[in-house]
């Protein structure tokens, strides 16, 4: 099994190469304006978590979803080709609410600091 930062070097390669193929090789309409947040890969290398977001917000989360999944076995042998590994995990693609919850902090923060 490979040790945890050979995990997370793996891991970052994902990410940063499913961030380029989204700008440069994706023309589905739903895929327009995501970023991926982070990507996790487990210790067989048999799933990849990929964490997704968009600058709209969560309104359009389930179309996006769906999207990335129609789209994932495209995006997995593209990845294949790019990064040298014996198997290629599977994608699993989740929704990530971080930038919308620290968005929202710093309009709590903005508001308590203008009340001052």
């Amino acid at each position: 099994m490979p040790s945890g930062t050979r995990l997370q070097r793996i891991a970052d390669r994902i990410r940063q190469e499913l961030s380029e193929m989204l700008i440069q090789e994706v023309s589905d309409p739903r895929l327009h304006m995501i970023y991926i947040t982070d990507a996790r890969v487990d210790r067989e290398l048999a799933f990849a978590d990929i964490y997704v977001s968009a600058i709209e917000g969560a309104t359009r989360s389930a179309e996006i979803l769906e999207g990335l999944e129609s789209a994932s076995g495209f995006l997995r042998r593209l990845l294949a080709a790019r990064i040298e590994l014996r198997t290629m995990p599977r994608l699993r693609f989740h929704w990530d609410p971080t930038p919308e919850n620290a968005d929202h902090i710093e309009r709590l923060l903005a508001s308590l600091r203008k009340n001052d």
